[in-house]
């Protein structure tokens, strides 16, 4: 089994925040119950496909995911699949695709599970890491909503420099304690992104896509040129953010990090603009990131 599912962390004791608003000034509360382990599921394709816009059973079951090591506190397996190059890129770079990481945003899972059909159907150019549904407690609550278990925005759990500092500051004075937007107490907090991070250490990809919706534009963190467009969806920054997956690989590992923010959360693209995205993607990786980015940081 690939070297990921060594990956493995432990869910916190601690539960959900209470349905409460939280006030500006302070973080969620929590209630104090003694831990529970959860119940880990072995059937996931069932669940997932019930809240994935076009993804059928068949599909999630020729994904061929595996569990990675790590859990989500209710126990779903973050789950992955590594996809390798064409024997003649013996040299191919290493991309980490990721799609999920808001449980409320189901067309960024969708159109990753449609991107790997493609995959398992023609020889690749580069190795692929790819992990349809990093929040699936998010996507699996009763109503699908952005934050995870216990009521954490996993894309502001990062551990981006000065985060203690800036996080808590940002949460509670920009978004007024916007508890869709929590970063939690600390940076990777969380299983799941734990999970993001310990990959991104041990895989080393060289490039980062990142799916997201529904903004409908590109956005782009790191070294070497942005992409213009992708299918319809063209490049305009959305912004930095403390915590964010962006800011922490592209900006501080230099790790270039591509968000695709797909133009709605629930129903997906035109099966001809999913390819397009797919196809300009292939081309902006190799005019940009061909060949692997060595820096100071990442020797």
């Amino acid at each position: 089994m690939p070297s990921a599912n060594s990956l493995s962390a432990t869910p916190a004791a601690s539960v959900p925040p209470a349905a409460s608003t939280p006030s500006a000034a302070s973080a969620p509360s929590t209630q104090t119950k003694p831990p529970v382990k959860p119940k880990i599921v072995s059937d996931w394709c069932t669940p997932l496909v019930a809240r994935l816009p076009k993804v059928s059973l068949a599909d999630c079951k020729n994904s061929k995911l595996s569990p990675t090591g790590a859990n989500s506190l209710n126990g779903f397996p973050v789950l992955f699949r590594d996809i390798k190059a064409d024997v003649k890129h013996p040299q191919a770079i290493r991309v980490l695709l990721l799609g999920g990481i808001h449980g409320d945003e189901q067309t960024a899972s969708s159109v990753v599970f449609k991107w790997m059909e493609v995959m398992q159907k023609s020889p690749l150019e580069f190795n692929w890491r790819v992990a349809p549904v990093v929040n699936p407690d998010g996507l699996l609550a009763p109503k699908p909503r952005r934050v995870n278990a216990r009521g954490i925005d996993l894309n502001r759990n990062f551990p981006t420099p000065n985060w203690q500092k800036e996080a808590p500051s940002y949460w509670a004075r920009v978004t007024r304690s916007d508890p869709r937007r929590y970063p939690g107490k600390a940076p990777i907090s969380e299983p799941e992104s734990r999970w993001v991070y310990e990959t991104i250490e041990k895989y080393k990809p060289d490039v980062i896509i990142s799916v997201h919706a529904p903004f409908g534009v590109l956005d782009f963190d790191g070294p070497t040129t942005p992409p213009n467009r992708f299918g319809r969806l063209i490049y305009n920054r959305v912004g930095v953010y403390p915590g964010s997956l962006g800011n922490y690989s592209g900006l501080h590992k230099d790790i270039p990090v591509v968000t695709i923010e797909l133009p709605n959360a629930t129903q997906m693209p035109p099966d001809a603009e999913v390819q397009r995205i797919w196809q300009d993607m292939q081309t902006w990786i190799r005019q940009n990131v061909a060949t692997p980015l060595k820096t100071a940081r990442n020797p």
